[in-house]
């Protein structure tokens, strides 16, 4: 199998890149900057996807059968919210079309941003609990916006090219053996906690990998036909404490509608377990002082 993988040497798309050559699958990994060196079955290219001629060159002479479409400034706080919206949607829109041109279907990274509490200026409760896929999306900052844009640019390209367009809205990214997300849980008090718009929810990079790895198998062998978004997140919230008693002591409220249990994370992943097979595996317990190599070829 012939893939593009963008972001390819970025946080979770190196995983990818890593993973599908691995398995023995042609990749061609697409970044701004190429990787000190390359792993067995992959070639990486440098390009700026923002570009139209660069990112249509880069992605049709690699004829890929699917793309993997991970590159983009990853949240707010890195770049201006202007930036981050015009270069997320630019990159997407170009390699979107490249794809649809090449006749592949493709995988991306949405993100659980564009319901549009986790970067809000004041924050809210969702609707219900847990969180499903057809959930209300009301962002408000550029790079909530900018991946509701890029499912609508998603619905666009099926309807224009015919392929198929999986959007993986993932949870906050965890990596094994650094856990950002647990650095403050021996001290976290929910009478003085700030809100958090993803209601502690989280996804280690390795599920990430996974659900992506079964959406590729969905898109390819026809189980997707057009546009379906699924959630990535762990089974449950980074805390270790009822997710219900914390989200009411810390919001001073809950949703009338609210079925939680226990840790059980305010996004449901009902929908990628019913449809791609796909539940995740590894939780902060055990993963926060894991130690698992990552990808090589990003070393020196």
């Amino acid at each position: 199998m012939n893939l593009v993988v963008t972001g390819a040497t970025g946080g979770a798309g190196s995983w990818v890149v890593d993973h599908f050559a691995s398995a023995g699958h042609d990749v061609v990994g697409i970044d701004l900057e190429r990787p000190p060196r390359e792993p067995e079955n992959a070639t990486f290219l440098a390009a700026d996807l923002a570009e139209q001629g660069q990112a249509w060159e880069a992605v049709l002479d690699s004829d890929p059968d699917a793309v993997i479409h991970f590159a983009g400034v990853p949240r707010m706080g890195i770049a201006s919210g202007t930036e981050t919206f015009l270069n997320n949607v630019s990159s997407t829109y170009h390699v979107f079309e490249a794809a649809g041109r090449a006749g592949a279907d493709v995988i991306w990274s949405s993100s659980e941003s564009l319901y549009g509490m986790p970067f809000a200026a004041e924050p809210f409760l969702p609707e219900y609990l847990p969180i499903d896929e057809a959930h209300p999306m009301r962002p408000e900052d550029g790079y909530g916006a900018s991946k509701l844009v890029g499912e609508e640019l998603a619905a666009k390209t099926v309807r224009k090219h015919g392929v198929s367009v999986a959007s993986i809205r993932p949870s906050w990214i965890q990596y094994p053996g650094e856990y950002r997300a647990t650095d403050g849980n021996d001290a976290f008090d929910p009478r003085t906690a700030e809100p958090s718009g993803n209601f502690w929810s989280y996804v280690d990079v390795r599920d990430v990998v996974s659900i992506v790895d079964a959406a590729v198998d969905a898109v390819l062998e026809g189980d997707i036909d057009g546009h379906e978004a699924y959630h990535a997140m762990a089974a449950e919230n980074y805390l270790g404490r009822p997710t219900v008693e914390v989200i009411e002591a810390v919001f001073g409220d809950l949703p009338d509608d609210c079925s939680l249990e226990g840790e059980q994370s305010a996004f449901s992943t009902a929908k990628a377990r019913t449809e791609l097979g796909w539940e995740p595996e590894h939780s902060w317990r055990e993963a926060e002082d894991e130690t698992v190599d990552g990808p090589a070829f990003l070393e020196g």
